[in-house]
């Protein structure tokens, strides 16, 4: 008896995420009251276009097991509607948020104060700096069918100056940008992906900072307190459609 009292006061979710949330998601997990699984996407999707993207996720979702889940957790926004049309027999909880970068400053108020405020930056954090490359490797990425390898396969293929020069054009629409910010989620220490930035910047003669971000949508998703104001929950018979205001996200 004890132990189906145990049982029933914690909810089991899984959690798809993009991988460049892991480190978040890891440590959301391991504080959460319930029980949490984790299955990581390869980052870079977004890069692959919107309806590829929505199959490789809803082919994900369609694996799940619904017997052994209460719902299913996403960790990604809206993602260039790479996520218009998804659905599951399961409740799907998804953060009201365009892309990463709420999701990793913790809200999408505090994203558009500081975009409003602060235009012209280009945003990284923990996993941004171990991960950007993947995408170069996806046989299915805009980058990969336009013949762009890694920067250390075409340095070996074509020299470096070549590599650097083919890398600086396919770069161009950075020079939109005037300014790195890191966001520092607080699950790590980041001093030396913090380093690693500010040399970039420089490198590309941008100011440079460093933002305090936080896990607290991950934490509250993974609790399941899902609150209207900050999730969107679609229950099974409905599908996730762009709501173009305010929520980001509604049901269809």
């Amino acid at each position: 008896m004890k132990l189906e009292l145990f049982k029933s006061q914690r909810k089991k979710y899984l959690i798809l995420s993009c991988a460049v949330f892991a480190r978040e998601v890891y440590h959301s997990a391991a504080k959460s009251k319930n029980m949490i699984d984790i299955q990581l996407i390869d980052q870079g999707l977004h890069d692959t276009g919107e309806a590829h993207m929505s199959g490789k996720i809803q082919e994900a979702v369609d694996q799940v097991n619904i017997e052994e889940y209460d719902a299913i957790l996403l960790g990604y926004g809206l993602c260039n509607n790479g996520l218009i049309g998804l659905k599951a027999a399961l409740p799907i909880v998804i953060p009201r948020a365009h892309d990463c970068i709420a999701i990793l400053l913790g809200s999408k108020e505090k994203y558009q104060n500081y975009f409003d405020n602060c235009p012209g930056i280009f945003y990284r954090s923990a996993g941004w700096v171990e991960r950007t490359g993947y995408h170069l490797e996806n046989p299915d990425s805009l980058t990969s069918k336009m013949g762009m390898e890694s920067y250390e396969e075409s340095v070996k293929k074509y020299g470096k100056e070549n590599a650097d020069y083919l890398f600086e054009a396919f770069d161009g629409d950075l020079r939109n940008y005037s300014k790195l910010a890191y966001i520092d989620t607080g699950v790590m220490d980041a001093k030396e992906y913090i380093e690693e930035d500010k040399k970039f910047a420089e490198k590309k003669n941008w100011e440079f900072e460093v933002i305090e971000g936080n896990t607290s949508i991950f934490d509250k998703m993974m609790d399941g307190n899902w609150d209207d104001e900050i999730f969107q929950v679609i229950e099974p018979g409905s599908s996730i459609v762009a709501s173009y205001d305010d929520k980001i996200i509604k049901a269809k």
